[in-house]
């Protein structure tokens, strides 16, 4: 695949992933009429690990073997599905929309400053710092958190643990999960079976409660494990291997310009200037931090160094014995989530 392929495949992934990931927070809300947060975060894990599972074996690939490597996922797992999917539906009882979506932006910055700290982003570019603070700016525009009234309280503060989760399970996915050999499809479908386990422990302390299943509810729950959290997880993957973890969290940028632009189609919301301004500076900001990748991506891929943008150490690479082309699984496009890869 050349440079120009892969670079349209890469922008097509986060397209994908960003028009999913910015409906997640409505379905949630949907969902939460009838269940509670722990049920939400089960159910959404539970199917859609189902949904993985079943394209995995569909495919041809099998899930990962290895105690050490189901060691990695159950980490990746809490860090990444079963702690923020909790923390998101229990600060949405709280926190209104637009503080919500501040402090879920937040991730790439975490993301950033994780790289920074373990020596993953040593070629950080002025560019891409630029493009980091711009989209947030952007974020903040749009959603205008000084128009909030009322208390936040531990509801933000659970939105905010939820985007600080996902940097560190987007760090630790990329060093010790990506370009090890197995296929991203497994792992996705494997961490989602390890992430029902874990949210199943904990069903006893609040998933036991009533429920009230209405056609709304179920159709919620359905599409936010199916589209939400399967094949948003894999997109995700696949962008953490081909990009590094900090692109994968700067796609969190792009959810409240998707969610603006859904209830104006959808909903016949009206778009301020002010909205207008800030998508515009959200777009820019992502495309300053995706030229390195673009730039970078192919360069990295013949050198061998890739393993840095994915928070792979060049030493743990070579020491596996694999190049950056090796350690990248090819697989045959055939399915959805085959041909996003």
């Amino acid at each position: 695949m050349n440079s120009g392929t892969r670079s349209l495949w890469g922008g097509l992934r986060v397209a994908v992933l960003a028009l999913l990931w910015g409906s997640t927070f409505l379905w949630i809300e949907l969902a939460l009429r009838g269940l509670s947060p722990l049920q939400v975060t089960f159910a959404r894990c539970a199917l859609g690990a189902l949904v993985l599972v079943v394209a995995c074996y569909a495919t041809g690939h099998r899930m990962p073997r290895g105690m050490t490597v189901w060691r990695h996922i159950a980490v990746a797992a809490f860090f990444c599905n079963a702690l923020p999917f909790a923390l998101f539906s229990l600060g949405q009882q709280t926190v209104d929309s637009g503080l919500a979506g501040v402090l879920n932006a937040t991730t790439p910055l975490w993301s950033i400053a994780l790289g920074l700290a373990l020596g993953s982003e040593r070629g950080l570019r002025p560019v891409r710092v630029a493009g980091l603070l711009l989209g947030f700016t952007g974020t903040i525009v749009i959603f205008a958190p000084w128009q909030t009234t009322g208390a936040t309280g531990w509801g933000a503060l659970a939105i905010l643990g939820a985007a600080a989760s996902y940097a560190v399970a987007f760090t630790y996915m990329g060093r010790t999960l990506v370009r090890r050999g197995t296929p991203t499809l497994s792992l996705s479908a494997a961490q989602l079976v390890a992430a029902s386990g874990l949210t199943a422990l904990a069903m006893p302390v609040g998933g036991l409660e009533s429920i009230d299943v209405g056609p709304a509810v179920v159709i919620a729950a359905v599409v936010l494990s199916v589209f939400c959290t399967a094949i948003t997880f894999h997109l995700t993957y696949r962008i953490i291997n081909d990009e590094g973890a900090t692109n994968a969290a700067v796609v969190g940028y792009l959810l409240p310009v998707v969610s603006v632009l859904l209830g104006a189609v959808v909903l016949g919301e009206s778009l301020s200037a002010r909205v207008v301004l800030g998508m515009v500076v959200v777009l820019v900001g992502v495309g300053l931090t995706r030229r390195k990748a673009a730039v970078g991506s192919a360069s990295a891929s013949v050198s061998g160094d890739g393993g840095r943008g994915s928070g792979v150490p060049t030493g743990e690479a070579g020491a596996s014995g694999k190049g950056a082309s090796e350690q990248s699984v090819p697989e045959e496009p055939g399915t959805l989530l085959e041909n996003a890869r």
